[in-house]
Formats: structure tokens, sequence, C-alpha cells
């Protein structure tokens, strides 16, 4: 079946050979690349990113080879309210937001798919590593490149229109395919980090924007070890530049305190928990887990995964891990796995609150 096919084109390898796949498959793809800033040169320069004057032209070369139509839309406001703004508030109240996601979320899988949908297209196709079978995401076959995480937000809807072109084959296969294509991108870097801080400095970013207002550094007994020039600049289970010399063991942040501007940090075994609560449950994958249900759960983007029992209760999502975590950061995706080969996204919340339940629990 034919479809009327919106790519999302970055500027990137991977989405243009998105949209080459789409196209060579018989849809009617039209191309587009999202202006994410009114000033392009206020976020990263070079082959960094999604946001520069520099991935718009090589998205335009890249459809230009391709055959298909090109259009720029500009969603900079969007981007601003949903993810640059998010991202600040996040830190402000003590969390540690991933803007990635936010940004698949809000931009390319709410704002962009409605209109999308109101001009007449079927579906919006992109270059994530994830596969899509029986109307559900699973992830790629390339693990070290899976983006299944980062999708894991999405709503059962949102997955229906989508499609993913990449999930089966690996990076290197991308590569050489759109070297085979003519796509100048073949050998562009990948993105890395936050594409809107331009000079990767994410505490000064913060800072401002938010204000440095010193502070203490406390241990668990609430003695003072230490100041900090603003508590938004730290993370759980964060560890380097706490500026704490003389210390006989590493400690690491344990909790942030926004309202009385206080950082607690403790020895990593201070940071296990084997208790998760989430908020906004999304199931993109199965109907709501109404009984403690076994599955596999993701914490972090590239992170660990974890043996888990779930269920969502007062539409909270509860989880209740089978061996502890550390680093576990409110703010953060947690992603529900299951189905045959573990692989299989069911559904997602953004962690709200940890706790341990079984103290002699080893890692």
């Amino acid at each position: 079946m034919t479809l009327r096919v919106l790519a999302a084109m970055s500027g990137g390898v991977d989405s243009a050979v998105a949209a080459a796949r789409a196209a060579e498959a018989g849809h009617d793809v039209t191309g587009v690349h999202l202006a994410l800033s009114k000033n392009p040169q206020s976020y990263r320069s070079g082959a960094r990113g999604c946001c520069t004057v520099e991935d718009s032209r090589d998205a335009r070369r890249a459809a230009d080879v391709i055959g298909i139509p090109f259009y720029v839309w500009d969603m900079a406001e969007e981007f601003d309210r949903d993810v640059v703004s998010d991202f600040v508030a996040e830190y402000a109240a003590g969390r540690t937001p991933n803007p990635c996601l936010r940004c698949n979320e809000k931009i390319k899988f709410a704002a962009v798919l409605d209109r999308a949908i109101a001009l007449g297209f079927d579906a919006v196709c992109t270059g994530h590593h994830v596969r899509k079978v029986d109307g559900r995401l699973r992830r790629s076959v390339d693990l070290g490149k899976d983006q299944s995480y980062v999708l894991g937000v999405l709503t059962r809807e949102q997955v229906a229109h989508a499609m993913f072109p990449l999930g089966d084959c690996t990076k290197v296969e991308v590569r050489a395919e759109a070297e085979r294509r003519g796509l100048a991108v073949a050998d562009k870097p990948d993105s890395h980090d936050i594409c809107f801080i331009a000079d990767g400095d994410t505490a000064g970013f913060l800072n401002d924007r938010l204000g440095g207002e010193p502070g203490p550094i406390k241990d668990e007994s609430g003695a003072v070890l230490g100041t900090h020039q603003g508590a938004h600049t730290f993370t759980v289970g964060q560890r380097k530049g706490l500026n704490l010399g003389g210390a006989v063991e590493r400690r690491y942040v344990l909790s942030i305190e926004p309202v009385n501007n206080t950082v607690t940090v403790g020895p990593r075994d201070s940071l296990k928990v084997d208790e998760i609560t989430a908020e906004r449950p999304v199931w993109s994958g199965c109907a709501p887990l109404t009984e403690p249900t076994a599955c596999r759960v993701q914490l972090r983007a590239h992170g660990e995964v974890y043996g888990c029992r779930a269920v969502e209760r007062d539409g909270r999502l509860v989880i209740e891990l089978d061996e502890p975590a550390t680093g576990v950061a409110a703010g953060q995706a947690a992603v529900l796995y299951g189905g045959e080969h573990g692989d299989t996204v069911l559904g997602s919340g953004t962690i709200a609150a940890t706790a341990r339940r079984r103290q002699d629990s080893p890692v």
C-alpha cells in the first residue's frame, strides 16, 4: 500500500537513508527539516546535531539526491517551550530530564505528527534505530545504537503513524548504504551531547538561566562538608565536580533539594534503590498492567536493564526491581520491556521517587 509519508530529515545520515528507503519502497515521500532555533548559531555549529544551518543544507542536498520534495518547518517556538524551557525547569526542581526524549515526545511525534496528519500525510518517517513489529516498538538489531528508550514515551496512536526503516540494520550498514546512494552525509559524524547547549557546558547553560546561588553540600548526618554554586548543576549519582578534598572514600550525590538549595552526598551503597514510582504512565505495547507483572526496565538512555515487577496503581507506575540499581534520577524515564524476546516496549513513566525496600539486597 502506498502511503503519503513525511520524512523528518535532521541533516544526518540516519534520517537521509530512512527517507531514501521509504521512497524506494514506493511511498509518496516529502522531506522536512525542523528549524528549532530562531538563531541557529546559538546552537551547535558543524555536524553535531539537528539545530544548525549546516544541517538544514545537508538535509536539502540529501532530499535532492533522493528526488523528493523538501521543506523547512519553523518549530523554534514549540522547541523552546516544550524542550529547552522544560529542561531548565526540571533541573530547577531538582530533577534530571532527558531532552532528546522530550523532543521526540513533544516535537517529532506530537507537533510534527499533528501537522502532518492535518496536511493529509499517513505517517512520519524518522531515522531512529528501532523496529516496529505488529504495531509495537522493538529494540534495533544494532543494540549499540538502539533508540527504543527515547521513544518509550510515545503513545499507541503515535506509534501507529510512525515509520522506522532502519531498525533491521546496523549503523555500519547505514553508512555503507548512504555511500552507495551517493548521499554526502555518509561519513557525517553522529550528534552528541545536548544540541541546544552550544559549548557543551550544561552547568554554565543552567547558571545563565537560573543564576548561581551558593549552598551547602552535606553528608547523610547533616554535617556540612563544603559548598556549591547552584544545586541545579548536580544530578543523582554524580561523583565528579563535588570539590570535596580529603575524603577517605568516594562520595556521590544522593539527593538534591532545590527548596533549601542543599546537595546531600554519601557512599555508593547509599545510592541503591529497588522501588521506583513513575508518573504519567504511557502504554504503547500492551494494556495497562493492573496486576504486578514480571518484565524488564531501563532507567536511563544506554543504561543497564533490570528485571522487575511492574503495576499501575492510582495513575502511577510502581516498579519493584529484582536487584538494586544505583544513580536512579527523578525526571528520567523508566521504560518497560517484555514480549517473547524481552525487547518489546510495553510502556513508560517519568521517574518521580525511589526507595529501598530490602536493605540487605546485594548489587
